[in-house]
């Protein structure tokens, strides 16, 4: 595949319309604005950078890269350790079902293209989002790093999204957050892809807090 062709695809997987529901999640956030915790542009950047460094750092990106290698390795048997592994690391049932709804949704397209198909690798590709995103880059020819960083923005973006419905604050504001939260995005990789496995596992008191109190939030506008 060519480079440009690599390009699209990796767009393809980044946008906001890639139907496995990244919209309605809000991660936390709805119950942090709710308690207090974030109520401002500064608080909501303070709540994301951490997120950034912890969870894309030592957790996501990472394991995206495992899952990346083992798919290039075309070792089945790895892909879905990592998978496991990637779901134990999410601390709350909320963030588990989200990993797992996203993981199946994005099994369900890979099915209208008739992919993913070999029962090797079938049951451990619906179990994460990440997982799918790996192995469709790896058939696609999109390098990892691009793959990675496509990947960040798009989940920076749906933090900032969701903050503008929640904090709020408007479309100028979000779009200077994008601008200076990405640029942090290229130094936290370097450090992600130097993690040795020993190294791995985010975690963050606060986040995890406010996802098991959004499990039962009175009024939610995002999906629990």
């Amino acid at each position: 595949m060519s480079s440009d062709l690599a390009l699209l695809r990796l767009l393809q997987l980044a946008s906001p319309g890639l139907p496995v529901g990244g919209f309605t999640y809000s991660q936390g956030l709805e119950w942090a604005v709710e308690a207090g915790w974030v109520s401002n542009i500064a608080s909501f950047c303070d709540w994301q950078r951490e997120q950034l460094h912890d969870t894309l750092g030592y957790l996501d990106w990472p394991l995206l890269a495992r899952l990346y290698h083992a798919c290039l390795a075309n070792d089945a048997q790895a892909f879905g350790r990592w998978s496991q592994f990637l779901l134990a690391n999410r601390e709350t049932a909320e963030l588990r079902l989200e990993e797992r709804q996203r993981g199946y949704a994005l099994a369900r397209m890979l099915d209208g293209w008739q992919l993913g198909q070999d029962p090797a690798w079938r049951a451990s590709l619906e179990l994460s989002q990440l997982g799918g995103m790996a192995w469709l880059a790896v058939h696609w020819s999109i390098p990892l790093r691009q793959l990675a960083l496509g990947l960040g923005f798009a989940w920076l973006e749906g933090a900032v999204m969701a903050g503008v419905k929640l904090v709020p604050f408007g479309q100028q504001a979000a779009q200077t957050l994008l601008r200076d939260l990405g640029e942090a995005l290229p130094a936290v990789l370097d450090q992600a892809l130097s993690l040795s496995d020993e190294q791995l596992g985010g975690g963050l008191p606060l986040l995890a807090i406010a996802s098991s109190r959004h499990e039962t939030q009175y009024t939610r506008l995002f999906r629990s």
